[in-house]
């Protein structure tokens, strides 16, 4: 059996084939990012063995189209995270960085892991038709955040008791935003012109932000409709768990999806200590999604409290126990990305 490890480029493709008992070097390839490419790929792997496994670095704006022309082929694929080939490239002894260095990289992850330990690769068009749209939103919450700011800073300068009445984060209020745009209309300035413009383009960004977060909603509902009844999981949380899952059934279980949430927690024992601490790996969007769960639900549901209330009894910190809530929540929120039909939510 062999290993191939792909560095992935825009306009080409490395690869790197090694033993998956030993990771010695059989063979490298470097393939054009096409169609023809990846058919060269194909006949190249399957001349070298018939059992084979691809391992791709996880950087799904360019890899998509090989990882699709693989999984179309009926090749098994895995996904490494980047972090991890970092640390590969590290202990290597060779010194420098080039393709075929990372490619071997790659797949040296894959074969000290193992390809039954890493996620595997799975083409979700709806979860990530979400996860576009989520990310798009926050392009747009971003752009709408700097052009707020511009526009404060303008407005010091142009009507400072104006400014000075408007709350934090009010520019977002289509009230709030006629209010200056009415101050700034009869100034004649350069200055008032821009803050204008300003003001035009933050209520045009609102309303955009307004409808994809519509479209999202309806896109979560059709898709994982259970995720929004769960206490603390809003449309767009639901949609950061959909999106960066990027299709549950690619983990082989629920210990493999916590890692990858990095809500699995690390053993930090030694001598009389037996302690664990917080794992900073794994995708920490998915992270985010769910704290900002066990944070609403520490506050909202008396079930979750009581078991916080219980593991701090047991002689853990706050952030233990957070931790200790978090890893319950990645075991059910992989069964609600799993199973659109799950059963009742355990007990804590």
């Amino acid at each position: 059996m062999i290993v191939i490890g792909a560095d992935i480029h825009k306009r080409n493709h490395m690869l790197v084939a090694v033993g998956a008992q030993t990771g010695e070097l059989r063979s490298e390839l470097q393939i054009a990012a096409d169609e023809q490419g990846h058919q060269a790929a194909l006949r190249w792997a399957r001349e070298l063995d018939e059992e084979r496994v691809w391992a791709l670095e996880d950087c799904r704006q360019v890899s998509r189209r090989l990882e699709q022309a693989l999984l179309a082929a009926g090749e098994r694929v895995v996904r490494v995270a980047p972090r991890l080939t970092g640390l590969s490239r590290r202990a290597d002894r060779r010194a420098g960085k080039s393709d075929p260095i990372d490619a071997l990289a790659v797949a040296r992850v894959a074969v000290r892991e193992g390809p039954d330990r890493l996620p595997a690769a799975f083409l979700d068009e709806e979860a990530m038709a979400i996860r576009l749209l989520a990310d798009h939103r926050e392009d747009l919450v971003a752009e709408r955040t700097r052009a707020q700011n511009r526009l404060r800073w303008h407005l010091l300068d142009l009507c400072p008791e104006l400014e000075a009445r408007l709350p934090v984060r009010s520019l977002g209020s289509a009230a709030r935003l006629r209010d200056v745009a009415e101050c700034l209309e009869q100034l004649p300035s350069t200055r008032a012109r821009i803050a204008r413009e300003l003001v035009e383009r933050i209520g045009e960004v609102t309303e955009e932000v307004k409808r994809l977060q519509a479209e999202i909603k309806a896109l979560v509902r059709a898709h994982r409709p259970a995720l929004l009844a769960e206490t603390g999981c809003g449309p767009l949380t639901a949609a950061t768990l959909i999106g960066h899952a990027a299709g549950a059934e690619r983990f082989a279980g629920e210990a493999q999806f916590a890692r990858m949430a990095g809500v699995a927690p690390v053993p930090v024992s030694s001598g009389k200590s037996d302690r664990h601490r917080l794992h900073r790996g794994g995708d920490r969007q998915l992270n985010r999604a769910l704290h900002v769960i066990a944070i609403t639900r520490s506050r909202l549901d008396p079930e979750t409290r009581a078991y916080l209330d219980k593991k701090r009894a047991e002689g853990k910190s706050n952030r233990e126990a957070l931790r200790c809530l978090k890893r319950h929540l990645a075991r059910r929120f992989y069964q609600l990305l799993r199973d659109p039909s799950p059963s009742p939510s355990p007990s804590l």
